[in-house]
């Protein structure tokens, strides 16, 4: 299995679609980092050599920032938000859709499940 940044990435895929594995590069990506390097994007990933693996390697770190390094970037984006107070940061600290998605119907995604509002009847006199 390959590891590279840290991530084992699948033996049996080819490289092109293995190297999204890692977190920050996507397909297009990763064909891009391909055809810089050299290597052919349909050979295996069981198939790489060493000398291959590094040349990934190297160019990922010199052009990109991926996994542990950009999830901290992304997080430390979103705290500034929060801690500036704009609009962003409020929908951020609120848990609701940052996007200008609507809210009245769906976004259970960000608000968590439904909770019932109401139902109590009136007691009869």
């Amino acid at each position: 299995m390959a590891r590279i940044l840290g991530i084992d990435l699948p033996r049996e895929k080819r490289v092109e679609a293995a190297l999204p594995y890692i977190y920050g590069i996507g397909l297009t990506r990763s064909q891009l980092i391909l055809a810089e390097t050299k290597i052919d994007p349909n050979t295996r990933v069981k198939n790489l050599t060493e000398e291959e693996v590094s040349k990934i390697v190297a160019f990922i770190q010199k052009n990109y920032m991926v996994e542990g390094d950009l999830r901290r970037d992304i997080q430390q984006n979103i705290r500034q938000h929060m801690d500036m107070g704009s609009y962003r940061g409020l929908r951020h600290r609120k848990g609701l859709p940052v996007r200008g998605q609507r809210t009245r119907t769906n976004s259970r995604t960000r608000k968590g499940r439904k909770q019932t509002v109401g139902g109590m009847k009136k007691k009869a006199e």
